[in-house]
């Protein structure tokens, strides 16, 4: 598939917004989604329809497939993108905060793929694209509910794309590690908000300066990386279940598959401690 049309979820920066742009150079026509579509006006110039959407709100989910449908007929790829970091101690992250991240990971992205699935299904063909991250594989100290999250994602996933096999759609899960992007600063504000003073104030804040320069510097990878893993997998005729892409993904994922679990956790605490 070189050409359909993309729904991109998060499409206000970072990766979702380099996914729509270079899905569109290759010929599709898409769709870009974010809670504030003002901040999609470059893409807007650029050839790209925008839509509002906030994955904790159904009826803009709804309003969002329904319009793409009307104008379309059909949705050929999915890119589920949006992604929120509720960092912190377990013990001091607000159960409110933690369901907003499970709302915008997880069950935000996967009601918009039960409004999507019946036209693939019906078409007998159609990729999801769901970006997850390395964090779904692996853990690291106050990030307990956004690993949750991840780790739901991914088996989610690939409980999806057992399902849709005989319908011929692909379900494609896309690991990304560390990408230069906006959401860094959320995350660094979130795990100071959440953790900042308190019992666990030294061990977060500490980390949270490690983040937040780790993501001012030059090591991670471009979201365009992220991006031409999306066109590769839309593209393919048979994609692959899965792509590791960006800063220290392949290695991150190799530690963690073949080191015992306190070998590891010995490895993360030398890391971040």
């Amino acid at each position: 598939m070189s050409s359909g049309t993309v729904l991109v979820t998060g499409a206000s920066s970072g990766i979702g917004e380099s996914t729509a742009r270079l899905l569109k150079e290759q010929g599709f026509t898409v769709y870009a989604a974010a809670p504030r579509v003002d901040r999609m006006k470059a893409l807007e110039a650029h050839g790209i329809h925008v839509l509002p959407l906030d994955l904790t709100d159904n009826a803009l989910i709804e309003a969002c497939v329904e319009t793409i449908l009307d104008r379309e007929g059909r949705i050929d790829v999915l890119v589920n993108n949006a992604g929120y970091p509720a960092y912190g101690a377990v013990e001091d992250v607000p159960i409110a905060d933690a369901r907003h991240e499970f709302e915008v990971d997880v069950f935000g992205p996967a009601r918009l793929t039960q409004l999507v699935l019946p036209v693939m299904r019906a078409a007998r063909s159609g990729t999801i694209i769901n970006i997850t991250s390395v964090g779904g594989k692996f853990h690291t100290p106050f990030a307990a509910w956004y690993h949750a999250a991840k780790h739901a994602f991914e088996g989610w996933s690939d409980a999806l794309r057992v399902e849709m096999a005989p319908f011929g759609v692909d379900v494609v899960i896309i690991e990304p590690g560390g990408i230069r992007t906006p959401f860094g600063d959320t995350l660094v504000e979130n795990l100071r908000k959440a953790s900042g003073s308190g019992p666990y104030a030294a061990a977060a804040n500490k980390t949270a300066d490690g983040t937040a320069k780790l993501f001012a510097g030059k090591r991670l990878s471009d979201p365009s990386v992220v991006a031409k893993t999306v066109v590769k997998a839309a593209t393919a005729a048979r994609p692959r279940t899965r792509y590791a892409t960006g800063y220290q993904a392949k290695p991150a994922l190799f530690l963690r598959k073949f080191l015992p679990d306190r070998a590891f956790d010995r490895l993360i605490e030398s890391m971040t401690s």
